[in-house]
């Protein structure tokens, strides 16, 4: 079970929040790669990659109100209900749900819900996720 902590920014290390930095600068510029934008802040791109799923940035007026989930369910039938079953137990609703199409009889499902009333910790959320039957993989993606 992965542990999530709210940190004053003035204690880390000033990379923490140029990778925050370079997120926000190529999704507001798309034509812009990652390179660019890390030899603009100057960090390197292998800083960039080993944080980038690792650090989010929590806006002051939606603190914990919406998670990005990734999940890799089974090609069987009722999977997807029972996630969406556990969800709805934690008092969480969806907000965003698309899931790929089976290969090899895994379908990618990436969700974004709203945890503004959320009865269990997230990363508890997250761990029912996974033990659900025919789940292989649950990740937390970002919190908003």
């Amino acid at each position: 079970m992965e542990k999530y902590l709210i940190v004053n920014s003035k204690v880390l290390p000033d990379y923490f929040e140029k990778v925050l930095e370079i997120r926000m600068f190529v999704e507001a510029n798309p034509s812009i790669g990652i390179r660019e934008a890390c030899k603009k802040m100057g960090i390197s791109r292998s800083t960039y990659y080993k944080y980038k799923d690792h650090v989010f940035n929590l806006s002051n007026n939606m603190f914990g109100r919406k998670a990005e989930l990734h999940l890799l369910l089974s090609h069987q039938q009722g999977v997807l209900s029972e996630v969406l079953k556990t969800i709805s137990d934690n008092a969480c609703s969806i907000l965003s749900i698309n899931q790929s199409i089976p290969l090899n009889d895994v379908a990618s499902l990436s969700l974004l819900i709203d945890i503004s009333n959320i009865t269990t910790q997230i990363d508890n959320l997250v761990k029912s996720l996974a033990d659900v039957k025919g789940v292989k993989k649950s990740k937390l993606i970002s919190l908003e």
